[in-house]
């Protein structure tokens, strides 16, 4: 059912997007998983474009929010107003289905702050009164990792938030003479329409929950999880939480191809995007050329894969 769904949605979301199956499998994975996605990469690569069609076909509301320096905490989750003798609320657009922080490096730590508690528990706490956001309830946050000037790094508390980390990178081949011929006359996203629904959306997200992780790919996955923590450069490895975001995402992988069980290859397939922006080296790593990705491709090195008993 999960499969079905799935390529009826990638084929609408690909209708605008040309060339990155890979990329908008993963943002959908972390849709099922009930998490966020941080797509990094340089600018004119499609990252506003993707969150725009992905809310377009899922027929979310949508609300694209520029992060910049003066923004404050208020211009996300709203304020309460004084009016005809009473404090009524007045929702920010955080109050949606689909979000865009568009250079969410670009704002403060303490506006950066203001997404925490909405993303980790899909609600926003103000003056005493919790008031909970819409489900299914997405954050596709987008920074560029070449330029630095008038940033903040993002910390690792808000890192850890993500789900996933994905890079859409420059067209491959005929893709960007496709881009170019489907662009040339109009955007194909003015045309994009809804091919699911919210419900359908969260039906999904429960069925994700119940396919079978066995107890040979939890072994599997804390082995991956704890080797993080001891690999030579690493000064921060994976938290509980990054370990639970990669059991999920590999159940949502595993889902998307019509399993309902987990493999190996769904665990491999989740690391690079689950782990990859969560692992902090030392300096001296990082001056001997160390990325996260290479230690991660050690591990899955070392890591015995389990096999069919």
């Amino acid at each position: 059912m999960i499969q079905t769904w799935f390529h009826k949605l990638s084929s609408n979301v690909e209708q605008v997007i040309v060339g990155k199956h890979e990329e908008v499998r993963r943002v959908v994975a972390t849709l099922l998983t009930g998490g966020h996605v941080l797509l990094e990469d340089v600018p004119g690569t499609g990252k506003t474009t993707l969150a725009r069609a992905l809310a377009k076909s899922l027929g979310l509301e949508f609300r694209r929010v520029q992060f910049t320096p003066d923004l404050l905490p208020s211009d996300l989750t709203g304020v309460y107003v004084f009016r005809q003798g009473e404090f009524e609320f007045r929702s920010g657009p955080l109050f949606t289905g689909l979000l865009l922080a568009d250079e969410l490096n670009r704002a403060t730590p303490k506006t950066q702050s203001a997404l925490l508690e909405a993303m980790a528990e899909g609600q926003v706490t103000l003056e005493g009164h919790t008031h909970p956001l819409p489900r299914p309830f997405l954050v596709i946050a987008t920074q560029n990792p070449i330029e630095q000037e008038g940033t903040y790094r993002l910390p690792e508390a808000q890192l850890d938030r993500f789900t996933a980390r994905v890079r859409l990178g420059y067209p491959e081949g005929e893709s960007e003479r496709e881009m170019l011929r489907r662009m040339r006359q109009a955007s194909p996203l003015d045309e994009l329409r809804p091919v699911t629904t919210a419900e359908a959306v969260l039906e999904a997200q429960r069925a994700v929950r119940k396919v079978r992780v066995s107890p040979e790919m939890e072994d599997y996955l804390l082995e991956v999880v704890a080797a993080t923590r001891k690999a030579q450069g690493v000064v921060l490895g994976a938290s509980p939480r990054a370990a639970l975001a990669l059991e999920r995402f590999a159940q949502a992988l595993a889902a998307l191809e019509g399993r309902d069980y987990v493999i190996p290859d769904d665990l491999k397939d989740a690391v690079f995007p689950v782990l990859g922006h969560r692992l902090i080296l030392s300096y001296e790593a990082r001056l001997e050329g160390l990325t996260p990705e290479s230690v991660l491709h050690v591990i899955l090195e070392r890591v015995p894969v389990p096999v069919e008993s």
